[in-house]
């Protein structure tokens, strides 16, 4: 298991700063970066994270946002970082809308990888200098730097 989120961006998608006005744009555009990094259908991407948001909002607090699920055809659990312009209501818990946006897909059958992927982004995303440090970067090697070196110390 990748001990930092760097593996898990490994193969996926870094934006920077997207303008998505709505949680459904933000994801599709998501969706759609994820597709052509991974060769999945975006439709497919996106029904299955759509499916999983319809089970419960993944909007987790302090204006992050971790959209999750599980497909086929991946072989590793692989993400998509996308900060917002501004934030768009993702029904978080804490009620405040979502700036950054953390997508995680894992492949299908991976039970246990799947929660502990989970668990890692979400420990990583828990840290306030992380939430600052990731709303104040402007390149992919930025945002690719900082979710390296932040996560090895959650």
């Amino acid at each position: 298991m990748p001990t930092d989120l760097s593996a898990l961006l490994q193969g996926g998608v870094i934006i920077p700063l997207h303008e998505a006005s709505s949680r459904k744009q933000a994801i599709q555009v998501l969706c759609e970066a994820l597709s052509e990094a991974t060769g999945i259908g975006a439709r497919e991407i996106e029904d299955a994270v759509m499916e999983r948001e319809r089970l419960g909002s993944t909007g987790v607090g302090e204006g992050v946002a971790i959209p999750h699920a599980r497909l086929a055809g991946l072989e590793r659990p692989v993400g998509g970082f996308m900060r917002l312009l501004k934030g768009v209501e993702f029904e978080a818990i804490d009620e405040r809308p979502c700036d950054l946006v953390f997508m995680l897909l894992a492949p299908d059958g991976s039970g246990a990888e799947h929660l502990r992927a989970l668990a890692q982004v979400s420990r990583v995303f828990r840290q306030p200098p992380v939430r600052e440090a990731l709303r104040k970067a402007r390149t992919v090697e930025d945002v690719r730097a900082l979710l390296g070196k932040e996560s090895v110390r959650g």
